[in-house]
Order: C-alpha cells, then structure tokens, then sequence
C-alpha cells in the first residue's frame, strides 16, 4: 500500500500524543516531520514511514507497536535494541497507547486519515494468530505443541548460547545475592530443585521439557542419579546429548526429542518440570499432573517450576507474545496449578514464589544479548532480535510489577496408608 503524505489530516506525532493524557515520557518523531514530547527526552522514537504508521492504526496495543518496531517502521534511540526495558519502564502506566478506548481510536484514525486501515502483511517473525491455528485443528495437540515449541525455541544453538550463557538455561534462575553471576544463580536453581526432590545416589529422575539438558546434567553430576530428559525441540535435544557425552554422562544421562507424554517408563523417583507447565494449556493440567502421578514410585516426589499469573483469572497472554514469543502458551495462577495437582493425585507439601529471581535472570539474559548483539543480528536476523529484547525487557518489568510470578510447587505420590516420602522438617 503507498499513500501519499498528504492523507494525513493531522501532524502524526501530534495524534499519538493525544493519547497520553499525562504527556509522553520520551520525544517521538514522525516521518511527516512532526514531533511531540520533551525536546531533550533522552529517549527518541521515530515512526519511521507510512507502513509503520498503519500497523499501529490498525493493530492497536502491544501487536501494531511489535510489527512497526520489528520491521524497523518504529526506530528507538537512546536505548539499546537488545535492551528496551528503560523505554517499557518509561511507557509502563503513563502512555495509554497500549489499550486506548474506541473513542480514542476513532479520533486517531480521523486524524491521521482513514487509509491507513488497510493492514499490511505483517512481518515474518509473527506467528499465525490464535483464531486462524484453530481451524488447522484443536489446540495442544502433539503435532501442534511441536509446531509451536519450535517455532521459538529452535531459533538456533549459537544464539541461545550468547544469550543465555554457558549453562544453555532458559529459566528462572535463583540468586544467592543480587551480584551473583548467572551461572552462579542457574546453578543454585537446579541445586534448589534437586534438594527440593531429595534427589540422592541410585534414584531415578524425569525431567518433562528439559530444555538443554541442564537439570538432567547436574543431577546426575551433583547427586549420582539416573536422568531421562524430554524435549520437543530438535536442536534441544542435539545440543544436550552433546553434552552428555562430552562431560562423561552417557549411560546415566539421556536426552530424547519427544513429546512428554511419549516416555513409557514409570517408577521414577522424582520428577522435575521446570518451564514446562506454560505450554501445556490449561485444560489439559488434569491430564498433565495424572500423567506425571502415574510416572512416580509411592512416595516419590514432582516439582512444578512455571510462570504464573499473580491470581488465577481467565486472562490472555496477548497478542505479541503469543504471536511472536510463545504460540499457544496460557498462564494462571498458582491456585490453580495447585488445584489440579491435589485433584489429580498428588500431595501439595511446599510452594513459593521467585517473581524477583525471574526479574533478575531475564536482566542478565538482557545484557548478554546486548553484548553479543551483532552475532545474534548476523546469526538470526535483526527483526528476530528485536523480538528477543522486547520480551525479555517487557517480562522483566511485569516481574517487578507483580503482573506475572514465578512459582515451584512440590508434591509428592503419598500412597494409600499417608507415606509421603518427607522427613517431619523440609530437608533443603
């Protein structure tokens, strides 16, 4: 679509401004010459041309600004790509762009000139929206969790190790102090988790989506157990048979390239799910937490580690994050997680919450990218980039806001006569 620069009624800068009824925190720009909010903002963004201008008319909130700002339509300055959490920080509940009223959009698109309506294709890091993967079948099917997993977590090994580092972690970690390097904190999250499961020699492990490898390789490093772990992404699993073998694990770890619900094996002693839970939707939680029940010995014990809503209401993961970062993931509060487990079988003994953990974990994963950034550009391309430091700053800031938690649940199979597996006091 071209339009001409006349289309426009009114100066574009001007329009979006009057969104803000408390003022822009930053000074942007527009490509009709136009400018709005503080002249020596020390963050500048600048609607760069007229296909920017319609993915936000006609997409408003989270979705048009993500499609302006991935195709390089929205260009930020002042803050790094990698990093955008001093914009989000800056935006976060004084610019009511991110859910104007229909009153509001109606004025805008008057004065930007009605046009503008007609979307252009979006850019090729979206996913297809919700609406349109359901007609391709239900969701959470196999086939589809395996589409949906990919979609994200195969962007490449390369680049997820500049960006999460040397232990290849893609989850929260726990920080013995707030200086702790993020290696330091991955490993004291596994070890917190291996504690929690009262992990010791002999026993047998499962780890349901276990990412690189890492729980797998440090119980059976750290504690002498045997370790099965199982993901749906190819490069996952590549990557952390690799591993084992290169640090003398094999015969005692595994890693498959399978769906979950596909590990035949039952008996284990403890199983771990550490990231897992978001993407398994929630109708399927009772199925889930049956599955895993039927996987433990009596008295063996389950960690759920997954992010989490801060109540338990039906509420979207919205439209960028669910098209750009994590196809079909649902989220809920830990009531709920809690509900379906004790529902289902399972002992509810210990929870807790580590939103501040998560906050900073996704800080750190921030800087790395920031550092690592022309790679990461060469490796995946500058629209996939873009993605990552969008998220992960906008996660960060819904941690520290208390908009979505980080919970770990542990249970236990406690069999027909109360035998639990527990000491009297917790023994981590």
């Amino acid at each position: 679509m071209t339009l001409s620069p006349t289309t426009v009624r009114t100066p574009i800068a001007t329009a979006f401004a009057a969104l803000s009824p408390r003022g822009l925190p930053f000074r942007l720009t527009a490509f009709d010459g136009s400018g709005a909010g503080p002249t020596d903002a020390d963050i500048r963004v600048h609607l760069a041309n007229e296909r920017g201008l319609s993915y936000v008319v006609t997409a408003p909130g989270d979705l048009g600004m993500a499609r302006a700002y991935v195709a390089g339509d929205l260009e930020v300055r002042g803050v790094h790509p990698g990093d955008p959490y001093p914009l989000m920080r800056a935006v976060s509940g004084s610019f009511d762009a991110v859910s104007p009223s229909p009153a509001a959009l109606l004025r805008l698109v008057n004065q930007v000139g009605w046009g503008h309506l007609k979307p252009p294709p979006p850019p090729p890091q979206e996913h297809l929206p919700r609406w349109r993967r359901s007609l391709e079948g239900l969701r959470h099917t196999r086939g589809r969790d395996a589409v949906a997993i990919q979609r994200h977590y195969d962007v490449s090994n390369e680049f997820c190790e500049r960006v999460l580092g040397p232990s290849m972690t893609y989850t929260c970690a726990v920080f013995p102090d707030a200086d702790a390097t993020l290696e330091q904190a991955q490993q004291a999250k596994y070890d917190l988790v291996a504690r929690k499961l009262g992990l010791r020699p002999g026993m047998r492990l499962l780890d349901v989506g276990c990412g690189w490898g890492g729980m797998v390789r440090h119980a059976v490093r750290e504690y002498g157990v045997q370790a099965i772990g199982a993901t749906l992404s190819a490069q996952q699993a590549s990557w952390a048979q690799r591993a084992i073998e290169r640090e003398g694990l094999g015969g005692r770890a595994e890693v498959r390239r399978c769906d979950y619900r596909d590990v035949a094996e039952t008996g284990f002693d403890a199983i771990s799910s550490i990231g897992l839970t978001e993407h398994i939707g929630l109708r399927a939680y009772p199925a889930y937490f049956r599955f895993l029940r039927d996987r433990l010995r009596p008295g063996g014990r389950l960690l759920n580690h997954c992010i989490t809503r801060h109540d338990n209401a039906m509420t979207s993961t919205g439209a960028f994050i669910d098209r750009y970062v994590f196809p079909d993931g649902e989220l809920t509060g830990s009531g709920r997680i809690i509900s379906a487990m004790q529902d289902n079988g399972l002992e509810v003994r210990h929870e807790e919450n580590l939103r501040e953990h998560y906050a900073l974990t996704l800080a750190r994963w921030c800087a790395n990218l920031v550092e690592h950034w022309d790679e990461c550009v060469a490796d995946a391309g500058i629209g996939t980039a873009r993605v990552w430091g969008m998220y992960m700053a906008g996660s960060r800031l819904a941690f520290e806001r208390n908009k979505i938690q980080l919970h770990q649940v542990l249970a236990s199979r406690t069999d027909a006569v109360g035998v639990s597996g527990f000491d009297l006091r917790p023994d981590w």
